[in-house]
């Protein structure tokens, strides 16, 4: 993290490196091609994975964030499995967000398999909010004071579990890139290629059938807007349109 503002449009937060890649990756493709900037921020080193170490996926991370042309990815060292909301949690967070002053926060599923991806999410709901609070006070590396700072939009991407979506995105032009982006986390998933992994234990997402069940998610996500992939997210609170022909 720098000693002054490294603004961004949109900051992605994951509580495991790949989270990010695996659920909004198609999203923040299309923005960055837009001309919108993006930041990474993973809350944990991903320790406790059955497959690679903490060290490989920080590798792995800072691979898929020059693939993916994010402007920084940033890594908040809390412990993945044992993270809990604390005022020290709290603060990683919104040190990161005045860090950046993101318009935009997406963040980790409402629910999911993973019991740490509903808890991140709402750790980092909280967090945007409490970043807007002047009296909470934070400050950079070098001890100068972050001024407060509130995202305007808080957006929920949708993970393992196929959650009812509030929006989808539209990722047809993108999705071949993104799965290149996740396949830089080789220790996770399976790539032929990757031999060193090949004695460690299977998991649920380390076969080849976990790469087309991705595919399948996004097609499914995208056929009721009529796009052939789309990524979904949640709110919690209603987003609004200016006129009716803003929907698809």
């Amino acid at each position: 993290m720098e000693n002054t503002v490294t603004k961004v449009d949109i900051l992605a937060i994951g509580v495991h490196p790949d989270d990010i890649e695996l659920a909004c990756s198609g999203t923040l493709l299309k923005h960055l091609e837009a001309g919108k900037t993006v930041g990474l921020l993973d809350l944990t080193r991903g320790e406790l994975g059955t497959r690679g170490s903490a060290e490989i996926r920080t590798q792995e991370a800072a691979t898929a964030a020059r693939m993916l042309g994010a402007k920084f990815r940033w890594n908040a060292d809390m412990a993945d499995g044992f993270f809990a909301t604390t005022p020290e949690n709290t603060k990683k967070i919104i040190t990161a967000i005045r860090a950046c002053q993101p318009s935009i926060v997406l963040a980790n599923a409402l629910d999911d398999r993973h019991p740490d991806h509903g808890r991140a999410a709402k750790l980092t709901a909280d967090a945007c909010y409490y970043s807007g609070l002047a009296k909470i006070e934070t400050s950079f590396p070098d001890g100068s004071p972050q001024e407060k700072w509130r995202p305007d939009a808080v957006y929920h991407y949708i993970q393992d579990r196929n959650l009812v979506a509030d929006f989808v995105v539209d990722i047809t032009p993108y999705m071949d890139r993104k799965m290149d982006i996740i396949m830089a986390y080789s220790s996770q998933f399976h790539k032929p290629e990757a031999t060193e992994y090949a004695e460690e234990a299977a998991t649920p997402i380390s076969g080849t059938q976990f790469k087309r069940f991705l595919r399948a998610k996004a097609a499914a996500y995208g056929r009721d807007a009529a796009f052939d992939f789309a990524e979904g997210f949640n709110v919690t609170r209603t987003p609004g349109v200016k006129n009716l022909f803003d929907l698809q």
